[in-house]
């Protein structure tokens, strides 16, 4: 049984290098002929075709966040509201630039908290901070560096946390308690890396700045920016606050109706036959991996690859899965996307909770962790974003550099978290 598992991993790894290396497919191709290849070393290679579509499908419902999340935040851009919002800030905190940072990082995290997805984050205003950062005099390849970072952390955010929602509904643990495990360290991190690469610069003049961001339509205001994202925040927090009352509808009923009211409250007319294509153009690269790595975790569970890895690492003792954590986690999140958390993080949290540890604080350190592989090939999703977003042309690979000092911060804190998780367990609330 080990060994056809061995082979099958050997063959759907050497599948994915050859059509890298020598076929010079994109990175979800590849990860779909690594799939194919594992088919054959199934139970029923025959069933194919129930394989690969119940894999596609293994993530509608995040797709669906993704996609009516995304046409909502799309919305509000080319309606004006984020160049609205980012030149008010300018203007009145152009001379405090510690202010100005804040707000920029807040402004980074929250579409990608309220979606679970970073690209969501560098997609909608990543490009806008980024001219912002540039202003401060920031160099190119640490804007892309700090606009990745903070797009990772804001898909680790609250209230929306994909890595922790697959591992807890694979183990039947409730998501629910993860606000303080999960957005204490988001904040900290989200500063240090915000004051590591933004204090340091020479501020261009207030009109320079302006001058690049484009002029928001005259009736543009405060209310029709921000009623939209009222209506989000409503179906996030009255469930919670009356759940005997209150059915629980579903994100992506929230932000079609945020949409459609940012839609109404538009000053300018809006193409929105246009705009959702866009939108789906934008997304493309995320869905495609997403279903593709669904496709792929299907054909791991029928072929034992899966159970493989998942059983290689939990037999492990505990020490070396400490030790192994910064390592396993992002590699799995590199190449499975959130894959690597259905792969990784049930089995582990299930070991973890068995042996007394706090299984929502565990799972919180180890959500940072997934986060940072979003910067290594072959998939990196958010790391291959911010680079388009903030037009960096230099070398991938000097962005990624740049990030290695916030890399160890942020990895031994969460490594920690994770050892130390039954003694922050007074966090889960």
């Amino acid at each position: 049984m080990f060994v056809h598992a061995a082979i099958a991993l050997a063959a759907m790894v050497a599948a994915f290098l050859i059509a890298k290396l020598l076929l010079k497919l994109s990175n979800e191709l590849c990860i779909l002929a690594g799939a194919l290849v594992g088919v054959c070393f199934s139970g029923n290679p025959g069933d194919i075709a129930r394989m690969v579509g119940e894999g596609s499908i293994s993530y509608l419902d995040m797709c669906l966040i993704f996609i009516t999340a995304t046409v909502f935040m799309n919305i509000v851009k080319e309606s004006g509201g984020i160049d609205y919002l980012v030149r008010k800030v300018l203007v009145r905190f152009h001379g405090q630039r510690v202010i100005l940072l804040i707000i920029m990082m807040f402004l980074m995290l929250i579409p990608g908290a309220l979606t679970g997805a970073g690209s969501v984050s560098v997609l909608v205003v990543g490009g806008t901070v980024a001219l912002v950062l540039k202003g401060l005099g920031i160099k190119d390849d640490k804007v892309a560096a700090m606009i990745f970072l903070l797009a990772g952390l804001s898909a680790v955010a609250p209230p929306v946390n994909v890595w922790a929602m697959i591992t807890t509904a694979g183990t039947a643990i409730p998501y629910v308690g993860f606000e303080l495990p999960l957005g204490i360290p988001v904040l900290v991190f989200g500063l240090f890396v915000t004051f590591y690469y933004g204090l340091k610069g020479e501020t261009e003049d207030l009109n320079t700045i302006l001058a690049r961001i484009p002029e928001p339509p005259a009736k543009m205001n405060g209310w029709r920016v921000g009623l939209p994202f009222l209506v989000v925040l409503a179906f996030i927090v009255c469930p919670r606050i009356w759940p005997f009352a209150l059915p629980t509808l579903g994100m992506p009923l929230g932000f079609t109706l945020a949409g459609l009211l940012a839609w109404a409250l538009s000053p300018k007319k809006l193409d929105m036959i246009k705009l959702s294509r866009d939108t789906m153009d934008q997304l493309m690269p995320l869905i495609g991996t997403v279903v593709i790595v669904g496709i792929l975790l299907e054909v791991m569970s029928s072929n034992g690859t899966h159970g493989l890895l998942s059983l290689g690492m939990i037999t492990l003792p505990t020490i070396w899965i400490f030790l192994l954590l910064f390592i396993v986690l992002p590699a799995s999140e590199a190449v499975l996307t959130f894959g690597g958390a259905a792969v990784f993080g049930i089995p582990l949290i299930w070991t973890l909770n068995a042996i007394g540890y706090n299984p929502v604080v565990a799972l919180s350190g180890m959500s940072f962790l997934w986060m940072l592989g979003d910067a290594l090939p072959p998939t990196a999703l958010i790391g291959r974003l911010s680079v388009q977003a903030t037009d960096y042309k230099g070398n991938y690979w000097k962005m990624v550099q740049s990030c290695i000092v916030p890399w160890i911060v942020i990895t031994v804190i969460s490594t920690l978290m994770v050892v130390f998780s039954k003694q922050l367990g007074f966090l889960v609330r």
